[in-house]
């Protein structure tokens, strides 16, 4: 395979109608005239299907926007709860079933739906009704060396004893048998809830206790000892050794991997390549069960898509038919192909008759998802504890701290009942209205600003969909009213933080800057440049100030031009302290003095 290195998650969903004449034309979400152009908020991964569906459905208008901020998912949930979606609905998680039967169509009647399996509309299903269906399913396993494995005539183990003489063997070669990645706690996370996957937790007395758990009403302590010496026992025998420099998922894979220095590798992404850069084959195997009796892979959709329920009000027949055209045209076998690639090898179609050749990596894992031997990743509902439980796994698996098996039991009880018995909110400001996309930027651009000391700032700012272009450093997303917390800021933010820039420009520079806009890679139109100044004060074109840009928010070439210099500070540190000091925003309002 050409491609070398790794770059990024995928996940998706599925099924069946066939479709006659359907295309897609972009229209400009400005005008002023009614239409019956469909609003869709574009994410990564839709760009062949939305080629696709301009091939086949050109009738149908679409109205592209995007959000490239820090947390997509939280995004989505934000705006359905403000009811604020587009017409066609994205999101990776379903938080909140209730919601989504308000505000999303009942797609159960509809044909498409014959394409799915009965597994996979159980699992979705909410009182019966369909809302959010997975677009593609991403599968996970442990990865491994597959030609080396092939060239010492080892097999794939079949239970934990021959895991452990296996290991054994790839110590005497002088190899690591298995690193995990601790660059993310959600890494360590998984490795632990996912070896209790191979036992008690999906059992029907796992799955309520997770429930109760959650609820508050059942502890960690009399029901993970068992799971912890299980993982203990990974451990021992070496398929859980620790990175010491914490290096990304996909360095680890590449480096260790690929130079022949480990065997196995355990982390919750799914990879771009087949092949590692010195010729060798990936392969997938799944978590090792203690007697073989239940070896499992994960999975998880790579996205969730819906259609807003204001379609079935009068006067958006229209609207409702070209929507639903469009996710059948989604759930074809055609719609599926579009979102399949060689880059995407762990991705699998949601279409019951999708079928797979035996040398792909992931066939055992399809047939495992077929056969029940596959089980969704833990995520929902765990949000609040999942990084710092992942901290405390990491921190046994280093050695670290004192903490082992006893300890995590400990902290789990502790992390759940601490966001529990949180009355205390986690609110730490409100917004009295809704904001637009330029008051959003306006907000955070006082709040950076007042915090580093600058007379300006200035923002790209753009909510526009550009094919190949995510404005990663820039404002995307919007305010809405009611409670802020931790949540809701993070939507708030580009998706990249820890520098803020600094320069020292004339009015007159700033001024150009602002004409000139954010130039992207792609040959695209720049993102505008929205300027926000202390006190809302005119710049004198020959005057000197000191002016503050967000992470990577300006080109190399003005970055030359203008002396435009990085500096340490975190954006979501300096907005979260300046809301709280706030209290309540308001569009307009809230002056930076």
């Amino acid at each position: 395979m050409s491609s070398k290195v790794l770059r990024r998650l995928s996940l998706s969903a599925t099924a069946v109608l066939l479709l006659f004449g359907c295309a897609v034309s972009e229209k400009a979400p400005d005008r002023e005239e009614e239409s019956d152009a469909l609003t869709f908020c574009v994410w990564n991964g839709y760009e062949n299907f939305l080629e696709l569906a301009a091939q086949n459905c050109p009738d149908i208008e679409l109205e592209f926007s995007n959000y490239a901020g820090a947390n997509r998912t939280g995004y989505s949930w934000v705006q359905m709860r403000a009811d604020d979606i587009p017409d066609i609905f994205i999101t990776s998680q379903i938080l909140d079933e209730e919601l989504a039967k308000e505000r999303l169509v009942d797609l159960s009647s509809y044909d498409f739906l014959n394409g799915f399996s009965t597994s996979i509309l159980d699992q979705v299903a909410i009182d019966g009704g369909v809302y959010l269906l997975p677009v593609t399913n991403v599968l996970y396993g442990i990865y491994y060396n597959q030609t080396l494995m092939e060239e010492n005539n080892w097999e794939v183990p079949a239970d934990f004893a021959e895991l452990e003489t296996l290991c054994a063997q790839i110590r005497q070669s002088g190899m690591t048998p298995g690193l995990i990645g601790t660059h993310l706690t959600g890494n360590t996370f998984s490795a632990v809830f996912n070896l209790a996957k191979t036992g008690w937790l999906t059992t029907p007395a796992g799955v309520n206790w997770e429930q109760d758990f959650l609820n508050g009403d059942a502890s960690a302590a009399g029901h993970w000892e068992e799971t912890m010496d299980y993982v203990q026992k990974y451990l021992d025998i070496g398929m859980f050794c620790t990175d010491p420099e914490d290096r990304i998922n996909p360095e680890l894979i590449l480096d260790e991997m690929g130079n022949r220095r480990a065997m196995f590798c355990t982390m919750v992404q799914s990879v771009n390549i087949t092949e590692l850069p010195n010729g060798d084959k990936l392969g997938m195997m799944p978590y090792i069960g203690e007697d073989g009796s239940k070896n499992i892979y994960m999975y998880s959709p790579s996205s969730y898509i819906g259609i807003s329920s204001r379609l079935t009000e009068p006067g958006n027949e229209k609207k409702l038919e070209n929507a639903v055209r469009l996710l059948a045209l989604l759930y074809s076998p055609e719609g599926q192909e579009a979102f399949l690639n060689e880059e995407t090898p762990c991705v699998l179609s949601v279409l019951e008759s999708a079928d797979i050749g035996e040398d792909s990596m992931i066939y055992d894992a399809h047939e495992a998802l077929r056969e029940g031997r596959a089980f969704p990743m833990t995520y929902v509902h765990w949000e609040n504890v999942l990084s710092d439980m992942g901290q405390a796994y990491k921190d046994w698996f280093r050695g670290e701290g004192g903490m082992d098996g006893a300890g995590c039991i400990a902290r789990m009880d502790e992390l759940q009942q601490g966001v529990l018995h949180n009355t205390q909110v986690i609110d730490f400001s409100e917004s009295t209205g809704d904001f637009t996309l330029e008051e959003t930027a306006a907000l955070v651009g006082k709040a950076l600003g007042s915090a580093v000391d600058a007379d300006a700032v200035l923002l790209p700012v753009c909510g526009e969909y550009k094919k190949g272009v995510d404005l990663r450093y820039g404002i995307t997303g919007k305010l809405y009213a009611g409670k802020i917390n931790a949540e809701v800021l993070s939507t708030l933010l580009p998706a990249f933080d820890g520098e803020y820039a600094a320069a020292e420009m004339t009015g007159g520079q700033i001024s150009e800057l602002v004409r000139a806009g954010l130039e992207q890679a792609g040959g695209h139109d720049p993102s505008p440049y929205l300027l926000v100044t202390r006190g809302d004060k005119e710049l004198e074109e020959d005057q000197t100030y000191r002016v503050a840009f967000l992470m990577q928010g300006y080109t190399e070439e003005a970055a030359e031009a203008y002396g435009i210099r990085p500096e340490k500070g975190s954006l979501r540190a300096f907005l979260r302290k300046w809301l709280e000091e706030q209290k309540t925003v308001s569009p307009g309002g809230n002056p930076w003095e």
